[in-house]
């Protein structure tokens, strides 16, 4: 294959190139019009921009392919509205030809909620058939007893709401889809996802999900749109083990063994997230918690790590990012800490010196700006502090953590760079990335001979769109989300085009 007529991102005399593409390896490039053409596809790119494929460093796939499907609680301003829409979808379901046992919605966000979520608002709309409503941080669920009896719960009778690792246990029986039909919603997904210019995921999906990974792969009869590293929890640790597993190993074309993950502490929104100080606004002195018992984080990190895989620590509060640098210095560990939303002063230098890569999704910071100025009011100003972390020597890799956010690298680039989104002033802009530093975090390649052929051609240069927006983010932050993306290119497979 070979693109024609494609210019780099970022070169300053704007050459059009001729990329040479063999098998899944970028083998050689020439000016435009000097490559010989015999044997090969050529792909005309009309001196588009091309710049390597994207990675999204954290996502929740099959969850996401699934919440594409569920009932949006996105635009619930309170329970009372969240707790409406439920019926309604309930009266539709009621009305369908093979109604579903259980309806499921998602993407709620009751920080800033003024009422409380209790069981008999949902009783009192949903009535008999089960419900059950997600959390947008994917932390917590509100239920209806129909559901708690559905499912087997006891206790939460009174407000229905589940948190945390139980909540995570119970999640796994929402997921009752027959394979076949869930790797359609996947493929569709990833397709979706390609045509945003992701080339590959780090999956890393609560459930042991690798062989489902290999099946999709296998199935689909040629390249999967996307490569995967596939992640692996604490419940299915000694399962790996056993059965030989590594990070890096690959299973099937494209699909290989990625991190090993641990939950450590909770999340912002629904305040579970482990703080050094107590959470504002809210009743007593609540600081969140710790997900396991640092002596168990420690013990299970050092046992993963020995048995050869990579660790990605989800560590949101400031406490919980101080103990999982606490650990992962003092037993020479490596790896990533996903999140870090709230890091101490004194601990940001930890970062570099440890050589431990950051994994950020830019957009929580806009998701979550008006909730951080209530609930961390006293310390937004080392909240999602991407610019900080960076200025400290950490490597910082970006993702949506989806469904959280869309898996979409637009969308975090956008964040990261304008801290801005709906045509607000940016949220502490002073912690933003460069458009050039957003785009690095975001890729795994360069477009050079013997790199992997993972390419994007884009329809417009995010450059000059930073270029000429950059005194108005707002502005800015439209044009990148919407940026248009022409050609994706993931191990030499042609994933997407728009090209005639």
């Amino acid at each position: 294959m070979i693109l024609t007529r494609a210019k780099r991102l970022g070169d300053p005399h704007g050459t059009s190139l001729d990329i040479v593409i063999q098998g899944n390896i970028i083998e050689a490039i020439f000016p435009a019009g000097v490559a010989p053409q015999d044997g090969h596809e050529v792909i005309d790119l009309d001196d588009r921009v091309v710049m390597p494929g994207m990675w999204d460093e954290h996502v929740h796939f099959t969850l996401w392919a699934q919440h594409r499907r569920r009932v949006s609680l996105v635009e619930a301003t309170s329970a009372a509205e969240a707790a409406t829409v439920m019926a309604n979808a309930v009266a539709a379901n009621k009305k369908s030809a093979e109604p579903d046992r259980i309806v499921i919605g998602a993407g709620y966000r009751d920080g800033l909620w003024s009422d409380k979520k209790t069981t008999a608002l949902l009783d009192s709309l949903t009535g008999e058939t089960p419900v059950v409503l997600t959390s947008v941080d994917v932390h917590s669920c509100w239920v209806n007893s129909a559901a708690l009896d559905y499912l087997g719960v006891s206790g939460h009778r009174d407000d229905g709401v589940i948190t945390e690792r139980e909540w995570f246990a119970l999640s796994q029986k929402l997921a009752d889809v027959d394979p076949i039909t869930l790797d359609s919603w996947v493929l569709d997904a990833a397709r979706h996802a390609a045509s945003r210019g992701v080339v590959g995921i780090v999956d890393l999906e609560m459930t042991y999900n690798a062989p489902d990974w290999v099946r999709r792969a296998t199935s689909y009869g040629s390249r999967y749109p996307l490569s995967v590293e596939a992640g692996v929890y604490p419940d299915d640790l000694d399962r790996a083990i056993s059965e030989g597993l590594v990070s890096g190993v690959e299973l099937a074309p494209g699909i290989t063994i990625g991190p090993f993950k641990m939950i450590t502490d909770g999340s912002l929104n629904t305040r579970t997230a482990h703080c050094v100080e107590p959470y504002l606004s809210v009743a007593g002195d609540d600081y969140g918690a710790m997900n396991f018992p640092p002596e168990e984080i420690e013990a299970t990190l050092v046992k993963a790590q020995k048995a050869g895989f990579w660790l990605a620590v989800h560590a949101i509060g400031d406490r919980a990012n101080e103990m999982v640098l606490e650990i992962m210095g003092r037993n020479n560990l490596t790896g990533r800490i996903e999140h870090a939303q709230l890091v101490r002063e004194q601990d940001f230098e930890r970062f570099g010196r440890l050589g431990i890569t950051v994994s950020v999704q830019p957009e929580h910071a806009i998701d979550d700006r008006d909730v951080t100025d209530v609930y961390w009011a006293d310390r937004a100003e080392r909240a999602f502090a991407l610019r900080k972390l960076l200025d400290n020597g950490a490597h910082i890799v970006l993702g949506s953590d989806a469904p959280v956010s869309p898996p979409d690298p637009w969308v975090s680039i956008a964040a990261a760079v304008t801290r801005t989104r709906d045509g607000r002033e940016p949220w502490h802009l002073e912690q933003g990335l460069s458009i050039t530093e957003a785009i690095d975090s975001s890729t795994r390649s360069t477009l050079e001979p013997g790199q992997p052929a993972d390419i994007v051609a884009l329809e417009a240069d995010p450059l000059w769109l930073m270029g000429a927006l950059g005194s108005d983010m707002p502005r800015a932050s439209d044009a990148l989300r919407e940026l248009p993306v022409a050609l994706t290119i993931s191990a030499g497979v042609v994933t997407h085009s728009t090209l005639s």
